[in-house]
């Protein structure tokens, strides 16, 4: 069997499962046993693939998944969050647009320990825009940031999809987290100076409001008691990485701990809390390890059937320019996520891409995080991406999908702006991870 009939009959099987209702993992499942039976030998090639596959899941490298989870579980389970985002919201007092402020700085935080794109959407949607909405808001300023927010979470640390892309890709999992801290602080920039124009040229699209005065004693006491604590955790993961000091499993490990000791500190550790935290987690988890058993089997299959050399032969063939080559993955990839979610498309495209990517002369790490941007721009991509149709959910009623459309456009263009920076400057990805 040729390499591309070997290729077309793995995904194509795939693609059709799906599309008869299977879940993603399950379906890669049962075409990885048919790839199996087919190319490695009947009965004993899929025995060795399930080996293959099993061995797969006992990775060092994946036990951050479940203790990022779990932190942003507890956040968001005991009120935590909650804390921070009033907190953040008082500390600005009556800056215009301030709650589009605090949607992009507090979003970012509970999304980044959350790991849900959707999740985080549905949350935000639901928990700010009635609230905008109410104090005269235009519905691109409560919209834009909501969707804007992913873009972030996905990159700065500590993310577990970005644990679980390095893992799939057989990369170092520390330097993709630590790889993400100056571009996600970038991306913070852009946005923040997106809502900063948008209410220069419409102050009526964010009026601002009366607020309770405080005194400097009484903001710093807050920041320091409600939003320090919060952040703390996250930087003290970062710079124990950077240092050297934990791996990423230990990291995960000390953050699930700091979060734990802060909702005992602040008395809202309880048993609810801990059994929906555990669960949630617990939920996310399965469903992340399904993923990695069904990419390691069907990586193995591609290599064992050729499909993967004969991939990347045929695509070096064109004698294309890598940027051209690199564009192209990155248009692949924005398609791809106006019909799929994030893991699934790495499940997909991962075992194709980053052989590919190796082959051009890419750093791997740098290409992780051009796929995690690409990953979270083509959710938010008209006229399908996912995250457009999660915010028309939680959206009240009235708000067309032309608004939400014209919403997103704006925080799109800042993450192809920082896409374009990489490009340019790889060492903005680099730097860091070179310590």
């Amino acid at each position: 069997m040729e390499w591309y009939e070997a290729l077309g009959l793995l995904v194509g099987a795939i693609m059709f499962l799906m599309a008869m209702g299977m879940p993603v993992a399950l379906a890669f499942l049962a075409a990885n046993i048919l790839g199996a039976w087919i190319f490695m030998g009947g009965e004993r090639g899929v025995s060795q693939l399930l080996n293959n596959g099993l061995g797969a899941l006992t990775k060092y490298a994946l036990v951050p998944i479940p203790l990022f989870l779990l932190m942003g579980e507890i956040f968001f389970h005991t009120g935590l969050g909650g804390r921070m985002f009033t907190a953040i919201d008082k500390l600005l007092g009556r800056l215009p647009g301030r709650l589009s402020y605090v949607t992009v700085l507090g979003g970012t935080a509970f999304s980044t320990l959350s790991g849900s794109s959707m999740g985080s959407t549905a949350l935000l949607g639901s928990l700010m825009v009635p609230e905008m909405n109410k104090r005269g808001y235009k519905p691109h300023m409560s919209i834009g940031p909501i969707l804007g927010t992913g873009g972030l979470a996905i990159i700065i640390p500590p993310s577990a999809l970005a644990v679980l892309l390095a893992t799939l890709a057989q990369i170092d999992v520390a330097g993709l987290l630590i790889a993400g801290v100056i571009p996600g602080l970038i991306l913070a920039g852009f946005y923040i100076a997106t809502i900063w124009i948008q209410t220069k040229i419409d102050p009526d699209a964010a009026p601002a409001y009366d607020v309770e005065p405080m005194t400097f004693v009484q903001k710093i006491s807050l920041l320091v008691r409600e939003v320090v604590p919060m952040v703390g955790v996250m930087v003290v993961i970062v710079v124990l990485m950077i240092r050297g000091f934990v791996t990423p499993s230990e990291a995960a490990a000390f953050g699930a701990l700091g979060v734990l000791i802060l909702a005992a500190a602040f008395r809202c550790l309880t048993i609810d809390a801990m059994k929906k935290s555990i669960i949630g987690a617990m939920r996310v988890t399965l469903m992340a390890y399904l993923i990695v058993f069904g990419s390691a089997t069907f990586s193995q299959l591609l290599a064992f059937s050729g499909a993967s050399r004969g991939l990347v032969n045929w695509a070096t063939s064109f004698d294309l320019a890598p940027l051209a080559m690199l564009l192209v993955m990155f248009a692949v990839l924005l398609v791809l996520g106006m019909f799929m979610e994030q893991i699934s498309m790495m499940l997909l495209t991962v075992p194709i891409f980053f052989p590919l990517a190796v082959t051009l002369g890419f750093d791997p790490i740098w290409f992780g995080l051009i796929m995690l941007l690409a990953l979270e721009i083509s959710f938010t991509t008209p006229p399908f991406g996912l995250l457009l149709f999660v915010m028309k959910g939680v959206s009240p009623k009235g708000t067309t999908m032309r608004v939400i459309y014209t919403s997103a456009f704006p925080f799109i263009g800042c993450s192809l702006l920082l896409v374009a920076l990489l490009i340019a400057f790889p060492q903005l990805a680099l730097w860091l991870p070179s310590f």
